[in-house]
This record gives C-alpha cells, structure tokens and sequence, in this order.
C-alpha cells in the first residue's frame, strides 16, 4: 500500500459518523448491508449516508453492489488487510513478538482465547 492510499483511508475514517458505517459493515461481513438499514441503524438521514458511503468508497474501504433495486455495501476486507499490513509491516523495529499482543487482540475479537 502506499501511503497516499493509507492517509486517504485514515481521512475517511477520521469522522465519526464514516467510522461508524465503516465499523458496522465490517461487522455485517461479505454480506454487507442496503443503504436503508445502515442508515436505520446509525439513526443517519439519506443524504448524510450517501455524502459519506461516497467519500469511503472513494477511498477504497467498501465496495457497492448491486441487488435488484437496492445497493448493498459491504467493508472491503482486502483493503482493511493491506491498511494493517502496511501500518504494522515494520512492527517493533525487527522484534515480531513485541506486536504480538496486538495481533492477538485482534484474532481473539470472535473467539474467546487467552
């Protein structure tokens, strides 16, 4: 990733309601979700929703399809992959283990573990 896309990224999710749709579509999964329900759930109005599922489509974090009349957006994971990747790539100056508890973290969000 370069690092034009990562600050786009981070410009996106750098507003509260564009990290709260961008969280709830990682949350709903390869699935996604139609506009309509994102915005029932966020207690968004259409015209804010649709500024802001622009502005993170724009920068590459989802992706809209199409079913029947209705447009489902769902996170665009491989995105998300390579922000992490490229944000923890270099992780600890050389140590892999330092960034461990953080990588566990994550791995541990679905499944109980430790």
């Amino acid at each position: 990733m370069e690092m034009s896309n990562a600050l786009s990224a981070f410009q996106a999710l750098g507003q509260p309601s564009r990290l709260a749709v961008f969280r709830l579509l990682v949350q709903a999964g390869p699935t996604g979700l139609p506009a309509g329900e994102i915005a029932r759930q966020l207690d968004l109005r259409a015209n804010t929703l649709s500024s802001q599922l622009a502005i993170l489509q724009a920068a590459g974090l989802i992706r809209p399809s199409r079913d029947g009349r209705s447009i489902i957006y769902s996170a665009d994971m491989a995105a998300l992959r390579g922000l992490l990747t490229w944000l923890l790539q270099d992780c600890c100056g050389g140590a892999p283990e330092l960034c461990a508890p953080v990588l566990d973290q994550i791995a541990c969000l679905k499944t109980p573990c430790c």
